[in-house]
């Protein structure tokens, strides 16, 4: 029996159905059948607990937003990426790293403290990005970006369109220094 040999691959982006419709098609059907396949964000539930909370929950800074996320990605690493890696598989992670970084940047935060934060994730063997907007009009936020642009409504530093844009802008922005590929719409 041949062993698939594991690989992480991180896909990146600011429009949620964009993200997890691209990393879908990331994973091979054989990797598929054996194991491999998407996480995502949210996997914990703890985003989720937010939108019940509702009101209860309160205003949230970005700061809180983006320890939210890396408590998300340490248990989506914990028991989803990790055990599937170790067991040779490939991993889409949707969205990764540079999501978050480039919405903490976008909404004020430096980045040498996004970074530090994000700093125990494994880097991704191969990265892509999808170029698109977040839309104008999101009735259920699928994505990270749109989820928080939602919650940060009132921001101080800029409104949810803005900080949508701003988001992509950084994250654009990174994908070229890191030399990531642009994913197919």
């Amino acid at each position: 029996m041949t062993r698939l040999r594991s690989r992480l691959i991180a896909v990146d982006g600011v429009h949620g159905a964009a993200v997890k419709a691209a990393a879908g098609r990331m994973v091979p059907p054989a990797a598929r059948r054996v194991g491999g396949g998407v996480s995502d964000w949210d996997a914990s539930g703890l985003f989720e607990q937010l939108v019940v909370a509702q009101e209860q929950a309160g205003q949230i800074s970005a700061r809180t937003l983006l320890l939210l996320y890396a408590s998300d990605l340490a248990f989506r690493l914990r028991w989803e990426i990790e055990p599937a890696l170790a067991e040779g598989h490939t991993v889409v992670a949707a969205p990764y790293l540079e999501t978050a970084i480039a919405f903490g940047r976008a909404a004020g935060l430096p980045g040498g403290w996004l970074r530090n934060l994000l700093q125990f994730a494994p880097r991704p063997g191969t990265r892509y990005y999808v170029d698109r907007s977040v839309p104008r009009k999101s009735h259920s936020p699928e994505g990270f970006v749109e989820f928080g642009c939602a919650r940060l409504t009132g921001h101080p530093l800029v409104k949810r369109q803005e900080l949508a844009v701003r988001t992509r802008a950084f994250l654009v922005s990174a994908a070229k220094r890191a030399n990531a590929t642009r994913a197919s719409r």
